[in-house]
């Protein structure tokens, strides 16, 4: 999801970087006969541009938090750890990276011209949340993988939530674990969310929540 979410802001930015430089650099628009700067529909076409990309982040912002706050509530859980070290790395590093392409984005798009303020903020916010939750997530082990009678919840820069209800099979391949079910859907989360000290345990309380003849769980805890 949040791969996803990425691109989808990446390809939004290549059409707005590029109005943006046709006004700010008032370019001529022949088909229109005028110019960038002087087209009337500016103004609503940048703030346009700034609320789907604000809305983007914060349907983002709003899942990761909320995947935080249900991971965090331990005792609702029958098995809950924080996240390996190395996957808590490489979250910092990624999020920390996405909060750079952001601010860079933001500074860029208000550089070329102050009339993109909309995209600009909206970009901004992406930034300043994503510092925010690494903040948060990073301190006093809030990253976390639980494992509730229903499903199982991860929560750090992606949310996970795997239902035990249809699942068919779990299995390792590439250092995920892959969850296959009915009418041939697929999920999956990173074998690295868990600590190898704990993957025993972790499969064993799987195991404890779905029924044996109808769920096949790998025996290979990639150790």
């Amino acid at each position: 999801m949040n791969k996803f979410i990425n691109a989808t802001l990446f390809f939004l930015f290549l059409p707005t970087m590029a109005f943006t430089i046709i006004v700010g650099f008032d370019l001529p628009l022949e088909s229109f006969g005028t110019s960038g700067a002087q087209l009337e529909i500016r103004d609503e076409i940048f703030l346009g541009l700034g609320i789907v990309i604000m809305l983007i982040n914060i349907r983002r912002s709003m899942r990761r938090w909320m995947g935080l706050r249900i991971v965090n509530q331990i005792d609702k859980f029958k098995w809950n750890v924080p996240v390996s070290a190395e996957r808590r790395k490489r979250v910092q590093v990624y999020t920390l990276m996405e909060v750079f392409v952001f601010t860079a984005l933001a500074y860029g798009l208000d550089w070329v011209t102050r009339e993109a303020w909309a995209p600009a903020l909206g970009f901004l916010f992406g930034a300043v949340d994503g510092l925010f939750f690494t903040i948060i997530g990073s301190s006093g082990n809030r990253f976390r993988i639980g494992v509730t009678s229903k499903a199982i919840v991860s929560g750090d820069r992606d949310v996970a939530l795997i239902y035990f209800q249809g699942l068919r099979k779990i299995s390792l391949h590439q250092d995920s674990i892959y969850f296959d079910y009915i009418k041939k859907l697929q999920l999956s989360i990173p074998l690295d969310c868990i600590d190898p000290s704990e993957r025993e345990t972790f499969f064993k309380t799987v195991e404890d929540q779905v029924d044996p003849n109808r769920v096949f769980v790998t025996r290979d805890r990639g150790l």
